[in-house]
């Protein structure tokens, strides 16, 4: 099968001619003949039954007991938040501790949904939040801590865990750089009360895009599933959907409280929602990437760690410091110059010989003009230097000895 311009194949590899992004979708015809197949042969266009095996099994594979899909990471995020303050009944000046550096749409969900986010300067040690400066801002209206760990590399949840206790704290993540990553032999998502993650090309898991948001609260990820689909009661989803009685076998009945009539459970609402579902055939794809992950995490870590000895001994840079009790699962190779010169000499050198770079992001979100009203940005030191001194490269799991040996050869001609 001819696979299309947009899935990244380095078998024919040619250094300086060929581009080397920092990531892509990891597939081959399995999941182009899945899509096709759930386009053509399937009962839903939008979410279905490939979605929710989708969602059972990558529950089971992550070890939680709930999951629903959604369009994106970002929305993950959104109604992952909304449903999280419905359930709890947080008023709308409830905290959530956060890092000031990090992807928008971590941060923007707990303004969206009129919480505020309390930040957390950044260690470079490892370019997460700094732990220890936690209690100092933990108050009566504290609800949360967000973690986000940086290109899946995660901080100390023993540590965060022991904090969360003591302050009854929910701790959560956005997972969506992280997906795989373990800490003490567990997958950190285990130690979230919930948690996002995000399909797109870019990460661990490709449905062209997608999210998701999981849970062992089913009462949580039902409030989830009605944010994301219109704000309705209705569960109805796959068979189910095609039953004329529901998958609640009272789809028809009293359902509103002050209408004394019978009425269509599909058309009755308890949120003021939206419309993130998926389509069936991304549920379809993600199935069989299901079946690849633990072949994509095998390379990643070891592409990562190729490339930064690679990294490290051509430039110098500092290492950022995995945990002991840390098995990463990582999105890209952090890289830490001493100055914004050298930093940006490498950056300009790596793209003009076709290695494809990208910031931390968008460095200390508070510089940017979405965001500056939320707090000063001069009370976050270490957030304002990574826009001058950090940056990533790949360790795609497409990468080869080629492309490995392209990035040997490229790092030693770059001067200091």
């Amino acid at each position: 099968m001819q696979l299309p311009a947009y899935i990244k194949n380095y078998d024919n590899f040619k250094p300086g001619r060929d581009q080397v992004l920092y990531s892509g979708p990891y597939w081959d015809e399995l999941e182009m003949k899945a899509a096709v197949n759930s386009l053509l042969n399937g009962n839903s266009i939008t979410s279905g039954e490939n979605v929710v095996k989708f969602q059972k099994k990558f529950s089971k594979f992550f070890k939680v007991n709930f999951s629903h899909m959604v369009n994106s990471g970002s929305s993950a995020n959104l109604v992952m938040i909304a449903a999280l303050k419905k359930k709890f009944k947080w008023s709308d000046d409830s905290e959530i501790i956060v890092s000031p550096v990090g992807f928008p749409t971590t941060i923007a969900p707990i303004i969206q949904n009129k919480l505020i986010p309390r930040f957390i300067d950044i260690e470079f040690e490892t370019l997460n939040f700094n732990i220890e400066n936690i209690k100092g801002v933990v108050n009566s209206r504290t609800k949360a801590i967000l973690v986000s760990p940086v290109l899946g590399n995660p901080p100390d949840i023993h540590k965060l865990t022991a904090i969360c206790k003591q302050h009854n704290l929910l701790l959560i993540g956005d997972n969506c750089d992280s997906l795989g990553t373990k800490f003490d032999n567990r997958h950190i998502s285990e130690y979230y009360y919930s948690w996002s993650c995000s399909f797109y090309p870019a990460h661990h898991i490709c449905t062209g895009e997608g999210g998701m948001v999981s849970s062992n609260d089913e009462e949580l990820i039902n409030i989830v599933r009605s944010f994301s689909w219109w704000g309705r009661d209705c569960y109805c989803i796959g068979k189910g959907n095609f039953s004329s009685c529901g998958a609640c076998g009272k789809r028809f009945d009293k359902w509103l409280d002050d209408y004394d009539k019978i009425i269509d459970h599909r058309y009755m609402y308890t949120n003021i929602g939206y419309n993130l579902k998926p389509l069936d055939l991304q549920g379809a794809i993600g199935l069989v990437q299901l079946d690849k992950f633990k072949e994509i995490s095998i390379k990643r870590k070891k592409h990562k760690k190729i490339i930064e000895n690679i990294i490290h001994f051509h430039t110098g840079s500092d290492l950022v410091m995995s945990h002991s009790l840390a098995d990463v699962c990582w999105f890209g190779v952090p890289i830490i110059l001493k100055l914004f010169q050298q930093k940006q000499s490498l950056v300009d050198f790596l793209e003009k010989n076709k290695i494809q770079t990208r910031n931390y992001f968008g460095g200390n979100i508070l510089l940017h003009p979405g965001f500056k009203h939320l707090d000063c940005y001069k009370k976050y030191p270490n957030a304002n230097e990574v826009l001058d001194r950090v940056f990533f490269v790949g360790c795609s799991p497409q990468y080869n000895d080629r492309v490995l040996d392209y990035f040997e050869t490229t790092f030693k001609q770059w001067k200091k």
